[in-house]
C-alpha cells in the first residue's frame, strides 16, 4: 500500500513538474544543459586521469626504453672485455627490460587509445551541449513569438466592436423608425375622417363645375341653334 501511495505521489509530483516545464520550458532547457555540463564536468575529470596514465606509461616506456639502450652498450663493452659474468648479468636485465619495454608499448598504445576515445567523447558531449544551447535560445524565441502573436491575435480578438455597431444599429433603428413615423403620420393624415372630407369636397366641386359647363356648352348650343332658325 505505502510502495502505491509512493507511485501515486511521484505520479502527481511528475505531472506537476512537467506542468512546470511546459509553462516555463527554460526551466526544462536549464535543467537538461545543467545535467550535461555536469557529465561533461565529470567525464573532463576522468578523461584528464586517462590522460595523465598516458602520459605515465609513455614516461616509463622512455625511461625502460633508455635503460634497455645503456644495458645493450654495456652488454657490447662487456663481451668486447671478456667480462662474462658482468655480459650474464647484462644479458638478463637485457631481456627483463626487453619484455618490460613491449609490455609497456601495448599498454601505452591501449592508454592513447582510452584517451582518444575519452577525448573524443568529451568533444561529443561538449557538442551536445553547444546544440542544446543553440536550440534553447531557437525554441526559446519561436516560443516568445508564438506567444507574442498570439497575444495580438487575443488582442484583436478583445478588440470588440460590439458596442460602437450596436450603437449604429441603434442609430439606424432610430432613423427608420423616424422616418416610419412620418410616413405613418401621412398615412394616417391622408385616411382621416377630415381628409377623406375634404377629398369627398373637391370632388364634388369638380362634379358641379362639370355639370355647369354641361350647361353652359347645351345652351351655348340651343343659342346657336335659335340664331340659324332665324336667317333661315
Amino acid at each position: 500500500m505505502f510502495k502505491r501511495l509512493a507511485n501515486l505521489w511521484k505520479g502527481f509530483l511528475s505531472l506537476w513538474i512537467s506542468g512546470i516545464e511546459q509553462e516555463h520550458p527554460e526551466i526544462a532547457y536549464e535543467n537538461a544543459i545543467n545535467s550535461m555540463v555536469a557529465k561533461y564536468s565529470k567525464l573532463k575529470t576522468a578523461t584528464a586521469g586517462i590522460i595523465r596514465r598516458r602520459e605515465d606509461i609513455d614516461e616509463r616506456y622512455k625511461r625502460v626504453t633508455t635503460e634497455l639502450a645503456q644495458t645493450e652498450a654495456e652488454l657490447d663493452t662487456a663481451v668486447s672485455t671478456n667480462q662474462d659474468d658482468l655480459a650474464v648479468i647484462l644479458i638478463q636485465k637485457k631481456n627483463q627490460l626487453t619484455t618490460e619495454v613491449a609490455e609497456l608499448k601495448t599498454e601505452m598504445e591501449t592508454a592513447r587509445a582510452d584517451a582518444d576515445s575519452a577525448k573524443g567523447s568529451l568533444l561529443g558531449v561538449q557538442s551536445e551541449i553547444r546544440k542544446l544551447q543553440g536550440e534553447r535560445d531557437s525554441m526559446l524565441a519561436k516560443m516568445q513569438s508564438a506567444q507574442a502573436r498570439i497575444k495580438v491575435q487575443e488582442q484583436l480578438d478583445g478588440l470588440s466592436v460590439d458596442a460602437e455597431v450596436k450603437a449604429l444599429d441603434n442609430v439606424r433603428q432610430h432613423i427608420k423608425t423616424t422616418i416610419a413615423e412620418a410616413n405613418l403620420g401621412k398615412e394616417l393624415s391622408e385616411s382621416s375622417l377630415d381628409s377623406r372630407l375634404a377629398a369627398l369636397r373637391n370632388q364634388t366641386g369638380d362634379v358641379q363645375a362639370k355639370q355647369q359647363l354641361a350647361e353652359l356648352k347645351a345652351k351655348k348650343a340651343a343659342q346657336q341653334s335659335a340664331q340659324s332658325n332665324k336667317t333661315m
